[in-house]
């Protein structure tokens, strides 16, 4: 048998890494297998018995950093572990060497501890967890021009996610990409993680790596802003905390620090609200406008909203030519300045009566992954329906509809364009009772019957009815001789 017979062929390089976790309090290693809804993470011992429930994820650099930093934000308590990524055909060999390290420390032990760990507490990573949020912002608000041209795009990496170019053109989302924007509602993924297909909904956007190659970073829903760490360098206090969880601003410009440059940036900080991110801008690229809703700004005003701070506003006129008030803030990651209606009237009794509601029963700002806007939830929140336009189902297709708030159960009912109108026009059947029994009104079928309608009645129902009908009408007047 020839040696080209017998030589086994190369086997292709592993697609998955496996990620293997230190309890720093029981000081055992383990393999991942899932992280739970409530942010606890469920765990295996590192064996062949068990490698089929390992946690697979794309060792692909972006793709890791986009999962890794997702998954490190639903984790209950994550400065209580440490992560090794190690590939898939040495798992079980590498977490026992983790582990013998972990016993009885070695300097040998020590290389490989730093080669496998990936770290969750240092600057690099906070910098590598979120520096694409903070580059998107910044490019997209430096300019309106495209930023990218479509040919630039890995359209491979796209379709890996399951998307392509005519879904991303046919749902209006290309633009906002070559531009340089995040784009502005959530897109259904699938993402390969080997031994499984991790389908979520995320926002996307363009940006270019060290290479200068375009490259597609994947914004994932969180479960909470991650606010336990340091921000390019800021170290958020009890207030930034509370204000940017209950507003979604931060309301102060703070100085952020470049780590390629050491450069410091003024810049403001808000929440993205459609994942969970945290966004900042520099307040280079804040425009304030002159104007918002009839009410021009003063300088003072001005300088106010440049400094992320809430403002104020009386006597301005909504697009129904009605005059309302409401607190208005700069919004980093929206790049306009957005109402507040919750905290137009920030008076005792309200916040008691938000405190009184439960969450579940709070209006959602965003319906099927596209966000209302200002005013539309204005309306949404106070019961009345709204009409939304590009919603999209499963298989792409966009459709319309109309979108009730129910405050008692705290759900949203929707309706297709015929359903609604069907819903809000009355029947013939309806009109004739209504006339009936509310108005003191007959139809020309019942004008004669004495006793009340049934309901949706519109002719005599028996013979003593029909009888009824038949009896002329006799005159109360007196008979003239």
């Amino acid at each position: 048998m020839s040696e080209n017979k017998t030589k086994k062929p190369e086997m292709p390089e592993q697609l998955s890494d496996i990620l293997l976790v230190l309890d720093k309090e029981k000081m055992k290693i383990q393999a991942v297998k899932s992280i739970d809804e409530n942010g606890n993470m469920q765990t295996v011992d590192p064996t062949k018995k068990n490698q089929n429930q390992f946690m697979r994820v794309d060792k692909h650099g972006d793709l890791f950093s986009n999962f890794f930093s997702n998954f490190l934000s639903q984790l209950k308590n994550p400065t209580n572990f440490s992560f090794f990524k190690v590939g898939e055909s040495e798992a079980i060999e590498k977490a026992q060497e983790i582990q013998k390290q972990i016993d009885s420390p070695t300097l040998q032990g020590e290389k490989i501890l730093k080669e496998h760990e990936v770290k969750t507490n240092t600057v690099d990573n906070i910098k590598q967890i979120n520096q694409n949020d903070m580059a998107t912002t910044q490019t997209a608000a430096a300019t309106n021009e495209y930023r990218y041209q479509p040919e630039q795009i890995d359209w491979d990496t796209m379709k890996n996610l399951g998307l392509s170019k005519e879904y991303l053109e046919k749902r209006n989302l290309l633009d906002p990409l070559l531009r340089g924007y995040k784009t502005n509602e959530l897109i259904p993924i699938g993402v390969n993680l080997g031994g499984s297909i991790l389908r979520t909904d995320a926002r996307l956007s363009l940006q270019q790596n060290e290479e200068g190659n375009v490259v597609v970073a994947i914004h994932g829903i969180k479960k909470e802003p991650n606010l336990h760490f340091e921000f390019f360098g800021h170290k958020f206090t009890d207030d930034d905390k509370k204000n940017l969880l209950e507003t979604g601003n931060m309301g102060r410009v703070v100085n952020l620090t470049n780590f390629k440059t050491g450069e410091q940036m003024p810049s403001i900080i808000s929440i993205d609200r459609l994942t969970n991110d945290i966004i900042a801008l520099r307040t280079d690229f804040i425009k304030i406008p002159d104007e918002i809703k009839g009410v021009k700004l003063n300088e003072e005003q001005k300088q106010t909203l440049m400094a992320g701070k809430p403002l104020q506003l009386d006597g301005m006129i909504s697009a129904k030519g009605t005059e309302f008030s409401a607190t208005v803030q700069y919004n980093a990651d929206k790049r306009y300045t957005e109402f507040l209606f919750d905290r137009s009237n920030n008076s005792k009794q309200n916040v008691q009566q938000n405190n009184a509601q439960s969450q579940s029963q709070e209006a959602p700002k965003t319906f099927r992954g596209k966000e209302l806007t200002d005013e539309q939830y204005k309306d949404f929140k106070a019961g009345q329906t709204i009409y939304m336009a590009g919603l999209v189902d499963k298989k792409g297709q966009t459709y319309n509809g109309y979108i009730t708030f129910n405050k008692d159960t705290g759900k949203t009912g929707f309706e297709f364009p015929n359903q609604y109108k069907e819903r809000i026009q009355p029947t013939e059947a309806h009109k004739t009772q209504t006339a009936v029994n509310s108005q003191g009104k007959t139809n020309e079928a019942t004008k004669n019957i004495k006793e009340p309608l049934k309901p949706g009645q519109q002719r005599p129902k028996d013979e003593k009815q029909k009888q009824e009908q038949k009896e002329p009408v006799k005159s109360k007047g007196r008979k003239v001789s």
